[in-house]
C-alpha cells in the first residue's frame, strides 16, 4: 500500500478554492497526512459498524430465510451437512431449545461456505441469541465498507473520495439490512467486492510487467514502435487471489459464478488493451490467444478449487444428502475414474441447478430484474403490528416494528442515474476505472435479465451497491475536476457534494427504524412508503 502523500502547495500563479487551501493546510505535514489516511477509512468503517451491530439481536426471531440459513448454518457445523428440523422448530430454536435438528439429511439448494460463515457466530457465542447469528454477517458488512473505501482510494487517488464512497455505502438502507440478517447475500458481496480489489492491484502489476518487457524494443511491431509480441506472464498472484475470492463468492451463491465469467472477459480485454497502448503490433491475438488461455488457468482451476473445499463437511462425512447416488449407479466409460464421492456431488449439483432455473412460485415480494434500477418492490424481512393499548403499545395509531430491504432513496436513484452518466463518460473518454465501476455493476446486475420469470428479489441488489457507491464517487471527482482547476468549480461542487452526503445522512436517519425493526407509530411508518408497490 502506498504511503500517504502530504498535500503540495499549489502552482505559482495559481489561486485554489478556499476549502482546498484549508485542506492543505490540514494535511501539510506527514504526521497528518498519514493520520487522514488511517483515520479516515476507519471513521467511516466504525460508522458502518455501529450502524449493523446496534441492537443486532432485534427480533429475536427467524426473520425471512433465516428459517433456513439459520438453522442450516447450526446443523451443519454439527453435523458437517444440513439437517431436517421437526415441526415448530422455529419457535424451539428461538427459545433457545436449539438441538432439536434430525439426524437426517435435508435437500438444499445453496451452496455450504455462507453457512458456515453463519456458523462462526454461533460456534463463538452459542445459538440461543440472535446477535450470535448475525454478529458474522454483520462483520462482513462492516469490512466490505472498508474494502469500498480502499477501492474507491485506489482509483482516484484521493483519501477523501475513497471516504465518500465508504460513507454512501455504510449508511445505505440494503447494505444495513442485509448486514442485520443471517442472509446469504452480504457474504457474497463481500467475496465480490474482494475479488475486484485484487484486480486494482494485479493492473498495477500487469501494467508495469508489460512495459518493462516492451521497453528496449523499436520498430519490431506491426506499427513500428513495439514488438510484435508481448510477454505470456505466468506470476500474476492478484489474479489467484481474484479467483480464489470467486470461488468464495461460488461457495456462498452460484451467481458468483456470473461473476468469475465477467471478470475473466475483464482480464482479457484489459490484457490485450494493455497491450495495444505498449505498441505491440499483435496486442489482440496476443492477449487474446497467447495470454487469454494462461489467465484462465490462473483464474479458474482456483475458484474451483476453494469451491470444492467448502463442501468439504459433506464430501467426508456419509450423512449429506443424496451423499451415496453414485454408489449404487456408478458412472461407467470415461467418467468412472472420478471418486464416487464426487460422483454424488456431480449429480446433487444437477438437482440443485434444475431447481434454480425452474423456481417459479409465487412470492408477495418477488421482484424481476428489469425493476431492480427503479426500486419498486423492496422486501420486507420482518413486519409486526401491535394496536394501542396491547402488549405495552402506548403510541398513538398502533405501533409497528418492520425490516425492509427498501434501499436509501437518494443513494439508489441518484446512482442509477450516475451509472448511465457513466457510460456516457466513457464512450467520451474511455477512462478504465469508468470500465472498472461498470463492469462491477454489469457482472451483478445483467445476468438475472436472463431469469424474468424466476423468482427473485430486490434485496440481490446489495452486491451491486458497492459499485454504485463507486459509481457516484466518480461523477463526484469529475463534477470537483482536477485540483489545479478553476476555483469556482471546485467550490461549487464540492458544496453539492456537501449537501448530497447531507441529505442522504438525513434520509438514512429516517429510514433507519424501518431497516432495524424500531418500534414506531403506525402513522409513522406510513411515511416511508414513498411507492405504493412498497408494501
Amino acid at each position: 500500500m502506498t504511503e500517504p502523500a502530504v498535500v503540495a502547495p499549489p502552482k505559482h500563479g495559481v489561486e485554489r478554492a478556499p476549502l482546498d487551501r484549508w485542506w492543505g493546510w490540514m494535511l501539510r505535514t506527514p504526521a497528518r497526512a498519514r493520520l487522514w489516511w488511517w483515520g479516515g477509512p476507519a471513521l467511516v468503517t466504525l460508522l458502518a459498524l455501529v450502524l449493523r451491530v446496534w441492537n443486532l439481536g432485534h427480533p429475536h426471531a427467524l426473520v425471512f430465510d433465516e428459517t433456513y440459513y439459520v438453522k442450516d448454518a447450526f446443523s451443519l457445523f454439527h453435523l458437517g451437512f444440513e439437517a431436517k428440523w421437526p415441526d415448530a422448530a422455529n419457535a424451539m430454536f428461538e427459545a433457545g431449545d436449539t438441538g432439536v435438528f434430525l439426524n437426517q439429511a435435508a435437500y438444499v439448494v445453496h451452496p455450504p461456505l455462507g453457512k458456515w460463515i453463519i456458523a462462526l457466530g454461533m460456534m463463538a457465542f452459542g445459538a440461543g441469541d440472535a446477535w450470535a447469528w448475525r454478529i458474522t454477517t454483520a462483520l462482513v458488512g462492516t469490512a466490505a465498507v472498508l474494502l469500498v473505501t480502499i477501492i474507491g482510494r485506489k482509483l482516484t487517488g484521493s483519501t477523501m473520495l475513497g471516504v465518500v464512497a465508504g460513507f454512501l455505502m455504510a449508511i445505505d438502507g440494503v447494505a444495513i439490512v442485509m448486514s442485520r440478517v443471517a442472509l446469504l447475500d452480504n457474504s457474497l458481496m463481500f467475496f465480490v467486492l474482494l475479488a475486484f480489489l485484487f484486480l486494482l492491484y494485479d493492473r498495477e502489476r500487469m501494467q508495469a510487467r508489460i512495459a518493462l518487457a516492451v521497453s528496449g524494443h523499436s520498430g519490431a511491431g506491426g506499427d513500428g514502435s513495439g514488438p510484435e509480441w508481448g510477454p505470456v506472464v505466468w506470476s500474476r498472484p492478484w489474479v489467484l487471489a481474484a479467483g480464489a475470492a470467486l470461488g468464495a463468492a461460488c461457495a456462498v451463491k452460484w451467481s458468483g459464478a456470473y461473476v468469475l465469467a465477467g471478470v475473466g472477459i475483464y482480464l482479457v480485454v484489459t490484457d490485450m488493451l494493455a497491450r495495444r497502448r505498449a505498441g505491440i503490433g499483435g496486442w489482440l491475438s496476443d492477449g487474446a490467444l497467447r495470454q487469454g488461455p494462461v489467465t484462465f488457468l490462473q483464474l479458474v482451476p482456483v475458484a474451483l478449487v476453494v469451491y470444492l473445499v467448502s463442501w468439504t463437511g459433506w464430501l467426508v462425512t456419509d450423512g449429506g444428502y443424496d451423499r451415496a447416488a453414485a454408489a449404487d449407479n456408478p458412472a461407467t466409460g470415461f467418467w468412472s475414474w472420478v471418486p464416487l464421492p464426487l460422483q454424488s456431488l456431480w449429480r446433487y449439483h444437477e438437482s440443485m441447478y434444475t431447481f434454480h432455473v425452474g423456481l417459479t412460485s409465487e412470492h408477495s415480494y418477488a421482484s424481476p430484474a428489469w425493476t431492480w434500477p427503479f426500486m419498486t418492490r423492496p422486501t420486507f424481512m420482518f413486519w409486526e403490528k401491535t394496536a394501542e393499548g396491547e402488549a405495552g403499545c402506548t403510541l398513538p395509531g398502533g405501533c409497528v416494528q418492520a425490516i425492509s430491504s427498501v434501499s436509501n432513496p437518494l443513494i439508489w436513484w441518484v446512482g442509477m442515474a450516475a451509472a448511465l452518466y457513466l457510460i456516457y463518460r466513457f464512450v467520451v473518454t474511455r477512462d478504465w476505472r469508468i470500465a472498472f465501476v461498470l463492469t462491477g455493476l454489469a457482472v451483478t446486475y445483467l445476468p438475472w435479465l436472463l431469469y424474468g420469470e424466476r423468482t427473485i428479489f430486490q434485496f440481490y441488489t446489495v452486491v451491486m451497491i458497492p459499485f454504485v457507491a463507486l459509481a457516484l464517487m466518480l461523477v463526484a471527482e469529475h463534477a470537483l475536476g482536477p485540483r489545479d482547476g478553476p476555483p469556482e468549480r471546485r467550490a461549487g461542487a464540492t458544496a453539492a457534494i456537501a449537501v448530497f452526503l447531507a441529505a442522504a445522512a438525513l434520509i438514512s436517519a429516517f429510514f433507519y427504524p424501518v431497516w432495524t425493526g424500531m418500534e414506531i407509530p403506525y402513522p409513522f411508518w406510513v411515511l416511508h412508503n414513498w411507492l405504493s408497490t412498497w408494501v
